[in-house]
Formats: C-alpha cells, structure tokens, sequence
C-alpha cells in the first residue's frame, strides 16, 4: 500500500510506532549527548545489556498474571528491566569506587555477565515455554512494529522528562562536562546531578529497548550525538541538532521500513523498524564523519589538498621572482617544481587565471600582481629563516622550516614578527628582505 506522509502520523496502524519511535529516539539522543562528551560510550552499552536478565525474569514471573498481549504486561518488564539497569549501573559504580576497578574493565563486566545471566534464563524458558521466550526475543530486537496508542503517551512522557531535565540542569551539567572544579567551588552537589543523569540514561535506555531492542539501544545514544558533535562545537546546539538527527531518525526508519518493500515491489521482503531506524541514524552519523565542515575526514582531505594546491603555486611565483627576467617554459616548471607535465599545466594556468602570470613568446612572466604576491611570500620566508634564529635555530636548518611557514603566516603574525626583530633588512643568509611595495 501506498502511504502519504500524513499517512504515518494519521493512520491508527502506523501513528504509534512512528511517533513513539520519534519520541523515543529524541529521548535518547539527548541523553546520548551526556554520554559521548563525558567519554562514556560504552555506558549505555553495558546498561542496555544489563537489562536483559531483568527482561528474561520478568517475562517468566509476569506471564501467570498478564497477557502477554496487554499493555499492562509491557509496562511490567520494562519496570523489571529498568531494575535490573540500574543493579547494572550500582554494580559498575561499586566496582569502580571500592574496588579501583578500571572504567572499561567494569562496564565490560557488567555487560558480559548481566547479558550471560539473561541468556541462561532465556534458555531455560526456551524449552518450557515457547511463547515466553518468543516475548523475551521481542525485547532484544525490538517490537517497534506492535506499538500501540498507548506507547506513544510513555515516550512523550519521557521525552518531557528528559527536556526538562536537560533544561533545568543545563547549567551544572556544562560545568560537569567541562568545568567540574569550578562548580565544586560555588556549591554544586555534582553527585545529585550525576545521579539524575544516570537515572536519565538507563530510563532512556529501557525505555527504549521497547522498540530499538537491547542489542542497538546504545546505538540510538551514540549515533544521533556524535553526528551532531561533529558539526558544532557548542553544547547548546549539540544537544539541539543530536535532537533533530534522533528525531529524524526514528521517522525516516519507520517511513523505510514500509516504503522500500513497496517500492521494490517485494510485499514479502521484512524490513524491521527498529534495527531500520539505527541504520538510518549510523548513514546521517557516517555522513556527518565524512562531510562535517569543520572535522569531516573528506572535507580536511580537500583542505589539504587545496593546501598543498596553493604551496605549489606559490613556489613557482617564488622561484619565477628570483630570477623573473627571463621567464619559464612549462617544461621548467615541471622540473623546477617536482611536479608532472598535467599538474604544472593546470598551476600555471591557475596563476595565470588569476592574474600573476603573463604568457610571452612561450614562456611565463610574472605580472605585477604576480610580483607583488611573489614579493610577500619571499618576505614571509625570510622574515621566519631569521626569528628561527633568534630562537637559536642553525643557519643552515631553517631553510626547511621556512618552506612550510611562509604558506601559512597571516598578516598579525607578519606585523609581530616585523616588530620583535626591529624591521630587519636582511635574512640569516645575507639575501634581502623585501619590503612591502617595494619593486623587488
């Protein structure tokens, strides 16, 4: 069938598992956003896993008293689960204290044996009761698809909680990621905020678990925040952008998950929504790794390579400056540079496009912007072969040094080295300084 978009905020069968998939996701990824920048990722890990036994013996105790159809059933293990997460989290929090146990080597612990003990019970209700075990598998993948109205009131409660938290305690929360001294100095009991930020964390986990699953819950806390740190450097908007991509997330991930088997035409292909809505926040987190504009991994790759770009064309402008009465052939511009015949085409005509090269009779002038523009590089190696040895550098190792710093010098670090070596005349090797204006 073909669903409008309305459709999946509208239609009584898809409008629980998308907004409570919504709610939920924009729960956990404001908590998540807690997580990563205090460096404790593998947290919501080990305390989603930690919630498997209490998943496990809530089914066993609580299927003689519910259907296990009902809400009411539901709501019961969830209930178990958050007590078995927060066993979890006591746990890691004695070893760590009492027992100077390391951070990894505790939350490891919890996780592994926490996650053994609810397989061992699972196992054993495997063999006993069938229907039971199917509930417990539900948890550890998910069941995003069977939400019901219901559902979405918890994860809207939730997700008011998690506001409202994250609002009141902005403030000593910023101060407890990045200036903890400080706020112990003017009074702020850091252990209360760090207890409610853990009761917000497993809350988010568990509650969660309803329709990731325990096995990509910590998923949905990671993927949406370290996305959004990757393009922003301010908590605020961290927290504000984690939010939209959690959001998002849990939309797209139900949306796909009824949408591409229609569009394939394949009714029979099952696309779960849970482990659907985490794939789709791990895309956005993948693109925010590679294109992010400030820490992407393929946007520092074309700075560097617009870097190295601009390198090579001011050492041809340099090297042309030295001795520019006679001018280069492109052949010499290869040779000269180190570089191939396509790669010093595409310099020269760069510089030329630019304005700073003349063609004459088949050879490359610098033009008066060239000299100018080859005149301040010139400078700029000079002026830092000389500071390198007022530091106390060798003459003969600064020559290296300069080659890389003259590329990168801005006009304030010009002016200052200017100034603490009085003006100077001339480099450490006896070559000239030129001066700014000046004809060469």
């Amino acid at each position: 069938m073909n669903y409008s978009l309305v459709d999946f905020f509208t239609d009584p069968v898809l409008r629980a598992p998308t907004l409570g998939s919504i709610f939920m996701c924009l729960s956990s990824s404001l908590a998540g956003v807690i997580v990563v920048i205090r460096k404790r990722s593998l947290l919501g890990e080990s305390l989603s896993h930690a919630s498997y036994p209490g998943i496990a013996l809530g089914v066993t105790l609580l299927a003689s008293f519910f259907s296990p159809s009902s809400d009411g059933f539901a709501i019961a293990v969830l209930f178990c689960a958050f007590i078995s997460s927060l066993l979890g989290m006591l746990l890691i929090d004695l070893l760590q204290k009492r027992f100077s146990v390391k951070d990894d080597a505790a939350l490891c612990f919890v996780l592994s044996s926490f996650f053994g003990l609810g397989v061992l019970i699972a196992s054993r209700i495997q063999t006993t009761h069938a229907l039971w075990y199917k509930q417990v598998q539900g948890f550890l993948y998910g069941q995003t698809a069977t939400m019901q109205d219901i559902h979405i009131v918890i994860y809207a409660a939730l997700l008011f909680v998690t506001i409202s938290v994250v609002v009141l305690l902005y403030r000593e929360i910023q101060m407890l990621i990045f200036d903890k001294a400080f706020g112990q100095s003017i009074g702020i009991n850091f252990r209360l905020v760090e207890i409610v930020i853990l009761l917000l964390t497993v809350l988010a986990i568990v509650i969660g678990i309803r329709s990731v699953g325990i096995v990509m819950m910590a998923g949905m806390l990671i993927a949406p925040a370290l996305a959004a740190r990757q393009l922003t450097q301010s908590l605020k908007f961290t927290f504000l952008i984690s939010g939209i991509i959690g959001a998002l997330s849990g939309f797209l991930g139900n949306y796909f998950s009824v949408m591409i088997p229609y569009y394939l035409h394949a009714e029979k292909l099952s696309l779960p929504t849970g482990p659907m809505i985490l794939l789709v926040a791990s895309f956005i987190c993948l693109l925010a790794l590679l294109f992010a504009p400030q820490k992407g991994l393929i946007t520092r790759m074309l700075r560097v390579i617009k870097f190295r770009r601009n390198c090579q064309l001011e050492n041809i402008l340099k090297a042309l400056w030295k001795d520019e009465s006679r001018g280069v052939t492109l052949k010499e511009v290869s040779s000269m540079q180190n570089l191939s015949s396509i790669i010093a085409f595409l310099r020269v005509r760069k510089l030329a496009s630019k304005g700073w090269l003349d063609f004459i009779n088949k050879r490359y002038f610098l033009s008066t912007r060239g000299k100018s523009k080859a005149r301040e590089i010139v400078r700029l190696h000079r002026l830092w072969e000389l500071y390198l040895v007022h530091l106390g550098a060798a003459k003969d190792k600064v020559h290296a040094s300069a080659e890389e710093m003259e590329h990168v010098l801005t006009p304030d670090l010009e002016k200052q080295l200017t100034e603490l070596l009085n003006d100077p005349l001339k480099d450490p090797h006896d070559q000239p300084i030129p001066h700014r204006g000046d004809p060469k």
